[in-house]
C-alpha cells in the first residue's frame, strides 16, 4: 500500500486497536513506520454528527443500566435469584458506558490518543474485562433459565441460598479477567518490544491471529454454542410438555378421578420432578382451604375434594407452562441480539489479524466495533420488554403516579 493512501486511513486504523507500525514478529522493535496519526478526512459537520451520536449512545448506556441497578436496589420484588445475574450484567454494561465509551470518543474522532500510555493500558484492560464479563453474564442468565425450566424442583430448592448466585457472579469477573487482561498487561514484556507508537492505543496482540482465534473461541463461540443449546433445550422441553398433553387432559372436565390424572402425568408427563413440583405447589395452595373445611361442621365429599385438587393441579400446570414460554421467548430475544451484535466484530477481528489489516476495510471494522458496544445499550430495554417485574420497577421509578393510578384501578371496589 502506498504511503499516501495509508495516511488517509491512519486515523481509522489507529482507533481502538489499530496499528501503523510493523509488529515485532515481522521485524525488530525499532523498525516502525514513520507515519504519525493524521486528522480524519471528514468535514466538520460529519465530525459533529458522529460526536453527537457517540455521546448519545454513551448516555443511553449509562442511564439505562443505572435504571436497572436502581430498580434492583429499590424494588424488593426484583431480588430474586435469577435477577441477581441481570444486576451483574447491568454493572458490566454500565462500566462500558461510563468508562470505555467516553475515553474512546476523542480517540475515534481525532485518531490520536492524548491520555498517555498508562491510561491506555487501563482503558484496554477495562474494555476487554467488562465486555467479556457481559458475555459470560448472558451465558449465566441462559443457564439459570435453563435450570428453572428443566430442573424446577432442584432449582426452587436452592433459591434461598444467596451465596450460590453471589459466588457465580464473582466467578464471572474472575474468568473475564483471566481471558484478555493478562495479555494486555504482559504481552509487551513477553515479546520484548512494543508495537504501539506514541499517540496510539491498541493491544499488543492485535495482529496475532492465533491468540485472537483462541480468545474469541472462549469469549464468543463457546458462549454462543452454550446459550443456543440452553435455548433449544428449553423450547424442546416446552414442546414436549404440550405434545404429551398434560394440559389438554386437564381442560376437559370429565368424570375421571384425580388419581388417574396424576398417574397419567407421572407416566406420560414431562418428568417426575416437574410433576412433584406441581403437586407440591397445589398442596400448599390447598392447605388453608382444607384447614377451614376441617373446622366447619359440614362434611366435604371425597369427589369434591378430588375435583378441587385436580382443578388446582391443572391450573398450576397451565400457569407454569405459560411462565416457561415467556422465559423462553425473552431469553431467545436477548441471545439473538447478543449474536447479532457480537458476531460481525469477532469474525472481522480474526480475519483482520490473519491478513494484518489489509483485507478488512477500516470503516467496516469500526462499525462492527461500535455494534459490539450497542449491545450494552440495548440490554436494559430488553429487560423492560421481556420481564413484567422490570416494567413495574421502571414505572415505579420513572412514573410513580401512573403506577399508583394503575394499582388503584386494579383494586376491586368493596
Amino acid at each position: 500500500m502506498q504511503v499516501s493512501s495509508w495516511t488517509e486511513l491512519t486515523w481509522m486504523l489507529n482507533v481502538h486497536n489499530g496499528t501503523a507500525k510493523t509488529p515485532c514478529m515481522m521485524g525488530p522493535c525499532n523498525e516502525t513506520l514513520s507515519l504519525q496519526p493524521s486528522n480524519p478526512q471528514f468535514s466538520l459537520g460529519v465530525l459533529v454528527l458522529l460526536a453527537l451520536l457517540m455521546v448519545l449512545l454513551a448516555l443511553v448506556t449509562i442511564l439505562g443500566n443505572v435504571l436497572v441497578i436502581l430498580a434492583f436496589i429499590l424494588d424488593r420484588n426484583l431480588r430474586h435469584r435469577s435477577n441477581y445475574f441481570f444486576l451483574n450484567l447491568a454493572i458490566s454494561d454500565f462500566a462500558v458506558g461510563v468508562f470505555c465509551m467516553p475515553l474512546y470518543i476523542p480517540y475515534a474522532l481525532t485518531g490520536t490518543w492524548h491520555l498517555g500510555k498508562g491510561l491506555c493500558k487501563l482503558w484496554l484492560l477495562m474494555d476487554y474485562l467488562v465486555c467479556s464479563a457481559s458475555v459470560f453474564n448472558i451465558v449465566l442468565i441462559s443457564y439459570d433459565r435453563f435450570l428453572s425450566v428443566t430442573k424446577a424442583v432442584s432449582y426452587r430448592a436452592q433459591q434461598g441460598m444467596m451465596s450460590n448466585p453471589v459466588v457465580k457472579m464473582v466467578a464471572i469477573w474472575v474468568f473475564a479477567f483471566l481471558l484478555y487482561p493478562p495479555a494486555v498487561l504482559l504481552w509487551e514484556y513477553m515479546s520484548g518490544c512494543s508495537t504501539v507508537q506514541e499517540g496510539q492505543c491498541h493491544a499488543e496482540f492485535f495482529n496475532n491471529w492465533y491468540f485472537l482465534l483462541c480468545a474469541s473461541t472462549l469469549e464468543f463461540f463457546v458462549p454462543l454454542i452454550s446459550v443456543t443449546y440452553f435455548n433449544v433445550s428449553i423450547f424442546h422441553n416446552i414442546q414436549r410438555r404440550q405434545r404429551r398433553g398434560s394440559i389438554q387432559y386437564c381442560e376437559s372436565p370429565g368424570s375421571s378421578s384425580v388419581s388417574w390424572r396424576f398417574c397419567f402425568l407421572l407416566r406420560r408427563g414431562p418428568s417426575l420432578s416437574e410433576t412433584e413440583d406441581s403437586v407440591s405447589s397445589v398442596m400448599r395452595s390447598l392447605r388453608p382451604s382444607l384447614a377451614s373445611n376441617c373446622t366447619s361442621p359440614t362434611t366435604v365429599s371425597p369427589v369434591d375434594g378430588q375435583r378441587d385438587l385436580s382443578a388446582s393441579f391443572c391450573a398450576n400446570s397451565r400457569s407454569r407452562l405459560q411462565r416457561d414460554k415467556k422465559i423462553a421467548k425473552s431469553l431467545a430475544i436477548i441471545v439473538c441480539v447478543f449474536a447479532i451484535c457480537w458476531a460481525p466484530y469477532t469474525l472481522l477481528m480474526i480475519i483482520r489479524g490473519a491478513c494484518q489489516g489489509k483485507c478488512v476495510h477500516p470503516i467496516l471494522y469500526e462499525i462492527t466495533f461500535w455494534l459490539l458496544w450497542i449491545n450494552s445499550s440495548l440490554n436494559p430495554f430488553l429487560y423492560a420488554l421481556c420481564h413484567m417485574r422490570f416494567q413495574m420497577a421502571f414505572m415505579k421509578i420513572l412514573c410513580p403516579q401512573k403506577l399508583a393510578t394503575l394499582r388503584s384501578n386494579d383494586t376491586p371496589s368493596v
